[in-house]
């Protein structure tokens, strides 16, 4: 079913947004609470005889690399993405941390990206490479690179890039922003 006629034109809403899921992050965090568990394990039933320094240094090192597997995978679960009139904010995982909020003003351009990959940014994540920008990347697919009036490139995954892209460019001001402002 059609909420408008093919070829009708369509006003942008006030809010748009979208997201990018990773379902595979979800297999790691679950790795990452198995470390947590192992350590917790060891600290209550240890039988080591070997002293208390290493048995002291698994149970931290299994919980802290548990916690650390456990909450950055958490984090880049999913991606939001949020345009409203003048900005654009990302926010990352359940509790929205990394966040990025950008003004619309600073933004030069927005490009459709049909295959972004973790391997080209070197991960999942919030990336940085000195000659491709940032990204947030959470999945291969889809996303949007935005170009910035200050000659940087922010790349984000996200699901239906193209309606982000279009809703984007439509809120663009042409000129560049006014460096005392």
């Amino acid at each position: 079913m059609r909420d408008h006629p093919r070829g009708a034109h369509t006003p942008h809403p006030d809010v748009w947004t979208g997201r990018a899921t990773n379902r595979m992050q979800w297999l790691l965090a679950l790795i990452g609470a198995a470390c947590m568990a192992l350590g917790i394990v060891l600290a209550v039933d240890s039988a080591w005889s070997s002293g208390v320094a290493p048995l002291a240094m698994a149970v931290v090192g299994c919980i802290a690399a548990g916690l650390l597997v456990l909450f950055g995978t958490l984090a880049f679960v999913h991606v939001a993405l949020r345009v409203d009139e003048d900005h654009l904010e990302v926010r990352c995982g359940h509790i929205g941390v990394p966040r990025r909020r950008i003004p619309l003003s600073h933004v030069a351009g927005a490009e459709f990206v049909p295959h972004v990959t973790p391997r080209h940014w070197g991960g999942w994540g919030y990336r940085w490479r000195p000659e491709k920008g940032t990204a947030v990347v959470v999945r291969r697919g889809e996303g949007i690179a935005l170009s910035l009036w200050d000659g940087h490139t922010f790349t984000i995954t996200v699901d239906d890039a193209q309606a982000a892209v279009t809703v984007i460019r439509a809120r663009l001001h042409p000129h560049r922003p006014d460096p005392a402002g």
